[in-house]
């Protein structure tokens, strides 16, 4: 089957100041500490991940129950083959949108090598490029020797993408990148690894999870303080941005393109997606890492309350802390070294 994934090269217009930092014996501690950590956790995906193994694609990703065309009269039509093609389908939509989102992630971390002030967090961002090369890398991997089609970028990541990468200002990048963008996909990939039938995508999840938690610790740590000595207006900006931002993510996993490809009615289909309880808890899920993320970076103002309260997002206010998930995810990665190199003895 011919691949999707649109134009080969595309260019856009950006502008951003490089920072030179001459002050190395100044240290944030605990981004030094991030840096150190990722130092440590680097994996090489030849090592880790066996992709010569066949995979079943005609099993979903999720349980039946969150399946955007659960129990509809679409579902009940189509044949047993047709059911499998659309998993595939959706395997293949899901996971591109991934990739896209992984790529978007390596250029924006390239960026913020180049404009941060401080020397920890350009040490810190240096490390995620490595991170975001690797998870593109596997995730294109997997799309085409497994899958063996991908999906174009969803329009609505796509603005996104570009509202980070073209916007000069690096704290606006970390808030667009390291809060929402990471933040969402470290919810999403818990949900795989937790759901998916398939080995080979649930470890090669596991290893992007581990990065993925630090990348979203480097965003609060770096972005906590900045806010409490920025002027109202400044506050405000970043509040909007992050709403608009929440809108376009719960919008991206609607799957369009998957209906228009299998000839489905488009709009029953949005329809179904949007009112289906198992995919409204899903979106609603999507946003368990970023809203603590976005109290603890203070920007969760009266009135951001009410927003993220329209979007049933709001419970999560309280859900776990980012850098307590970090250490928790820290600790099952040096439980899991120790199990294994006892069973190697």
């Amino acid at each position: 089957m011919p691949d999707a994934a649109g134009p080969a090269i595309e260019s856009i217009e950006s502008s951003l100041d490089v920072t030179y930092t001459w002050a190395y014996r100044d240290t944030r501690q605990q981004l030094r500490d991030l840096y150190e950590k990722a130092v440590v956790s680097q994996w090489i995906a030849n090592q880790e991940l066996d992709f010569s193994v066949d995979v079943d694609l005609d099993k979903p990703m999720m349980p039946d129950m969150m399946h955007p065309l659960f129990g509809s009269e679409i579902m009940e039509r189509m044949t047993d083959g047709e059911k499998q093609q659309l998993n595939r389908e959706m395997s293949s939509w899901t996971l591109s949108q991934f990739l896209h989102g992984e790529q978007g992630a390596l250029l924006a971390a390239a960026q913020l090598v180049t404009a941060v002030p401080d020397l920890d967090s350009k040490l810190y961002g240096a490390t995620q490029v490595v991170d975001e090369a690797r998870h593109v890398d596997v995730y294109n991997r997997y799309l085409h020797q497994k899958i063996g089609f991908s999906y174009p970028v969803n329009p609505h990541l796509r603005t996104l993408l570009d509202l980070i990468l073209t916007d000069s200002r690096w704290d606006m990048k970390f808030l667009g990148m390291q809060i929402m963008v990471e933040g969402l996909a470290l919810s999403a990939f818990a949900m795989i690894r937790q759901n998916t039938y398939e080995p080979l995508l649930r470890d090669l999840t596991r290893y992007v999870m581990g990065d993925e938690a630090r990348h979203v610790a480097y965003g609060v740590l770096s972005l906590r303080d900045y806010y409490q000595d920025q002027p109202d207006s400044v506050v405000k900006e970043r509040e909007d941005f992050v709403y608009e931002a929440a809108v376009l993510m719960r919008d991206r996993f609607l799957m369009q393109e998957v209906w228009q490809k299998m000839g489905l009615p488009y709009e029953r289909c949005i329809e179904l997606a949007i009112n289906n309880q198992g995919q409204i808890l899903f979106r609603q899920l999507l946003f368990a890492k970023i809203v603590p993320a976005i109290k603890k970076i203070g920007l969760l103002s009266p009135r951001q309350r009410e927003r993220f309260q329209s979007l049933g997002i709001l419970q999560y206010e309280n859900a776990e802390d980012p850098i307590v998930a970090l250490e928790r995810s820290e600790a099952e990665r040096m439980a899991a070294q120790k199990t294994a190199a006892a069973a190697a003895v």
